[in-house]
């Protein structure tokens, strides 16, 4: 059993959600969950250890202190954007939970990771980067990770293939302006379109059906919990093993001048390596206008950044 540990800042559907995956996959012997209601923490953190005997792994309740002595935080804490709200809005008090989780942990050990999973994701990741006072590569976002797996799965299921069959990658901006490499889409070395011939309108259907995924799913339930846990852990296991995988999250580029999502390597280290990813002209205009759109947020925040 690995010794590793993760703490958990959240104890609410996605933090709670995360903790059971990383439970279950036997991430790290010892998970910290932090959250400002005590009681629900308390309460969590004593259903989530009735299932322990699955994995024999230590779960507790802690404080910031706490976190701030494992290898991962992952921050999941954060308003939920309320009807009528706008991205601004949510910012506004995310900003204000990210910045007193953060002085609260402080002095972080040098070598953590954190894990930004509160929205909008890719502003936040960029805020967290500038409070932490770590290094940009150990501060990175889930980004497009999930979005990246919901579309392989659209695509899987037509092909009538496994997953893992087929790669296919959302970039940009956790949001609105995201949009899908197509170019760089394969299916065991060739190119999607060479085995799954898709006309303009079916991609534009299967691009917004991704981006619209999760607005789907919180109208009906309120929230959406089970994918992000499942990336969030994917991610969790390319770091604290040095997997190395190359996966899509948000992290920062001097090209952009913002955090948005591009495939990168992940390691112990966080964001270790990029790779070169070669974009049609159409896709690398629509990656400029996100980068664009994330730029004009975090204009309007200069004084958080």
């Amino acid at each position: 059993m690995s010794a590793h540990t993760i703490a958990i800042i959240g104890a609410g559907s996605v933090g709670s959600t995360i903790a059971h995956t990383l439970l279950l996959r036997r991430v790290v012997g010892d998970l910290i969950l932090v959250d400002i209601d005590d009681k629900l923490c308390r309460a969590q953190v004593d259903d989530l250890s009735d299932g322990t005997s699955l994995a024999n792994v230590r779960i507790r309740q802690g404080t910031l202190a706490d976190a701030c002595r494992a290898e991962i935080t992952i921050i999941t804490a954060g308003a939920k954007q309320r009807p009528g709200d706008t991205r601004l809005d949510l910012i506004d008090r995310n900003f204000k939970v990210l910045k007193s989780v953060l002085d609260g942990m402080k002095p972080l050990r040098e070598d953590a990771v954190l894990l930004l999973v509160a929205n909008p994701v890719d502003v936040l990741t960029a805020m967290a980067q500038k409070i932490s006072g770590l290094p940009r590569n150990q501060v990175l976002g889930s980004g497009t990770l999930l979005d990246s797996m919901r579309l392989t799965r659209v695509l899987a299921h037509r092909l009538k293939i496994a997953d893992r069959s087929v790669q296919a990658t959302v970039i940009g901006e956790h949001g609105d302006s995201q949009c899908v490499a197509w170019s760089a889409t394969t299916v065991a070395g060739q190119h999607l379109f060479e085995v799954l011939p898709l006309g303009a309108a079916e991609r534009a259907e299967i691009a917004e059906s991704t981006r619209n995924k999760a607005g789907a799913i919180i109208a009906a339930k309120g929230f959406t919990s089970f994918g992000v846990a499942a990336a969030t852990t994917t991610l969790c296991e390319s770091i604290i093993f040095d997997q190395r995988q190359v996966l899509p999250v948000s992290h920062w580029h001097d090209e952009y001048q913002c955090c948005l999502s591009l495939p990168a390597v992940l390691g112990r280290n966080g964001v270790v390596d990029t790779v070169p990813f070669q974009l049609e002209g159409e896709e690398r205009t629509a990656l400029e206008g996100s980068a664009k759109s994330i730029r004009d947020v975090m204009a309007t925040c200069a004084q958080y950044l």
